[in-house]
């Protein structure tokens, strides 16, 4: 008998660098209500057109083949996810495939006090949201939008649901947020989430990156330890990019220091682009089209054939390079804005962080 999608046992195919895949980011839209700093700080960018957006039956059968290779965790991303309409109906779909071991959600919480009951009963397992700050005058120099209120809302809301391991995600950034980090972890203690500081990376080319603002790990952990006293590591077995940590009184954190400490080496993160562009790194400047040949009618096991050849043939190891450009001063922007308004897809809103 033929196994449905998403059931029996997948073969788990791996890189160059013996690096599995299994974990896919899914930008559901490039459609963003912020225009952050760091992110999109343009009003107007280039727009997927809206006839190559991937329809949710689109979306479930790629996602299906994606488990087939090895894929068990999903992350819906945007953009700004919430953005798309009748999400929940996606993630009820996305939960009928039981390779799937997790089913997570990154956003930016303004359009989630609304919708995260919906959610939750659709079966999505777990959320994220994008906190920089927790002043509403940073919020608003910041993302340009008045929202801040709305996102504290949202928050709430999601933990008085119950989702399971609601994380609090933040762009730390020196002259900007350096003096919140022990803010915002008090404030996770109270509404019970984990707060990940992430250095501000270099991607896409729209934002005002330079070397001065990224607040490092190093950074970030000295400035803590005067405030809390010993910080410990926290020694686990796990392909995350958060590197975890544990305040004396328990509480933990964590850390993603791509921009100092690249994890290249273990990353097993592809992304998949609202209109079916399939990105193997972050920085990658190309991707692989996945729309046109699913919408051409290939087969199911030509569809695999070309996921696996093109895992296997993966080299990507994107914020490493960064970090080797140091070396010789040339680590600047990424790619020019002019590049970006003609392609879409280079940048972050596009295919999710």
């Amino acid at each position: 008998m033929i196994p449905l999608p998403g059931t029996g046992d997948a073969t788990v195919v791996r890189d160059r660098f013996n690096r599995p895949l299994q974990s896919l980011r899914i930008s559901v839209t490039d459609r963003c209500n912020l225009r952050c700093q760091y992110c999109m700080p343009e009003e107007e960018y280039s727009w997927l057109p809206r006839e190559t957006l991937l329809t949710f039956e689109e979306i479930t059968t790629l996602t299906d083949l994606f488990t087939d290779v090895g894929v068990d965790k999903v992350r819906l991303t945007g953009g700004e996810p919430l953005m798309r309409r009748d999400l929940p109906r996606l993630v009820h779909r996305l939960t009928k495939n039981r390779r799937l071991k997790d089913i997570a959600l990154t956003t930016n919480g303004i359009l989630l006090g609304d919708q995260a009951q919906a959610l939750y009963d659709a079966g999505l397992h777990r959320v994220t949201v994008s906190l920089d700050t927790l002043r509403p005058e940073r919020f608003r120099a910041l993302t340009r939008r008045d929202s801040f209120q709305q996102v504290l809302e949202g928050i709430e809301t999601v933990a008085r649901i119950g989702f399971p391991q609601l994380k609090l995600d933040t762009v730390a950034m020196r002259g900007f947020n350096d003096d919140e980090l022990a803010h915002l972890i008090e404030y996770g203690i109270r509404i019970g989430a984990e707060v990940r500081f992430i250095e501000y990376m270099d991607v896409g080319g729209a934002n005002d990156w330079s070397a001065d603002k990224v607040l490092s790990r190093a950074m970030m952990l000295k400035s803590l330890s005067q405030r809390y006293g010993i910080i410990e590591p926290i020694i686990e077995q796990s392909s995350a990019p958060a590197q975890r940590f544990r305040l004396p009184d328990g509480t933990t954190f964590g850390i993603i220091p791509s921009t100092t400490t690249p994890f290249c080496s273990t990353c097993d993160r592809s992304r998949l682009t609202a209109d079916g562009m399939w990105y193997l790194c972050l920085y990658a400047k190309q991707g692989v089209d996945l729309r046109q040949p699913l919408r051409a009618g290939l087969s199911r096991e030509d569809m695999l054939s070309r996921l696996r050849s093109v895992w296997q043939s993966r080299m990507d190891r994107g914020a490493e390079e960064r970090k080797e450009l140091e070396q010789t001063g040339a680590r600047g922007r990424l790619i020019g804005i002019e590049k970006l308004r003609e392609d879409p897809h280079l940048e972050m809103h596009a295919r999710g962080g």
